[in-house]
């Protein structure tokens, strides 16, 4: 991004996220039936994943410790810091069928390392996927990120704090701020997906046609391995 392009985006007037009280924390399991019933629903949710930061030289990330969905009017947060906690395998209850369904599309911006990390943490393979950082790109050098996005698509500047992305998301307790840019981050991509398709249906209808045949054939091929596995013959 160009030096004046920043400094436009800085001069826009802020972006309002999505209302705290539209945001829900999975942690019972009323909390994971309720968003599976919500999400199963859908046929685009907007997706992201936060990880504690690492700083030493060498240091291997534990994360995702936060996985982030959201629809037109909410927002779910999952905590998965740990893999052997009962609250993440209730969130994986959730969270696999929704990732892995070939049906649903789940858009957001740098997705690369979020579904690289789930997949090591979680086993869960994330399937119909569109990442607008590239797909939103018209013949330019450079991804776009959610910032960009929301100031080219709406005129807004939105708020991304190095302050709270560098903050602990592995901590059992999310502060307000936290919790609102996690949301913001799922619910935003969402937003800019639906205006992308608004004003540019063909790209989209494009992006997301790809998407729907990658995840297609990935959800044939396990089928497939899955098969072979019950067919060799036991030790």
């Amino acid at each position: 991004m160009s030096e004046n392009a920043a400094d436009t985006e800085e001069s826009l007037p802020p972006y309002e996220g999505i209302a705290l009280s539209s945001v829900r924390l999975v942690r019972t399991r009323e909390d994971a039936q309720a968003a599976l019933a919500a999400l199963l629903a859908c046929e685009a949710i907007g997706f992201d994943t936060e990880s504690k930061p690492t700083f030493q030289k060498g240091e291997v990330s534990t994360g995702p410790h936060l996985v982030q969905l959201a629809d037109d009017t909410h927002a779910w947060l999952f905590q998965i810091g740990s893999p052997t906690s009962p609250a993440v395998a209730l969130c994986t209850e959730v969270l696999r069928p929704v990732l892995e369904s070939p049906t649903i599309l789940k858009v957001g911006f740098g997705l690369g390392d979020d579904l690289r990390r789930l997949r090591a943490k979680l086993g869960i393979d994330t399937r119909n996927v569109i990442d607008l950082a590239t797909a939103l790109r018209r013949g330019e050098k450079n991804a776009w990120g959610a910032k960009t996005a929301v100031a080219r698509f709406f005129g807004k500047r939105l708020q991304k704090s190095r302050r709270i992305t560098t903050t602990n998301w592995a901590m059992p307790r999310l502060s307000e701020q936290q919790i609102q840019y996690a949301a913001d981050d799922a619910h935003v991509a969402l937003r800019i997906y639906r205006h992308w398709c608004q004003h540019f249906p063909a790209a989209a209808d494009s992006a997301a046609a790809n998407a729907a045949r990658l995840a297609a054939r990935a959800a044939s091929q396990a089928r497939l391995e899955a098969d072979a596995r019950q067919e060799q013959p036991q030790a």
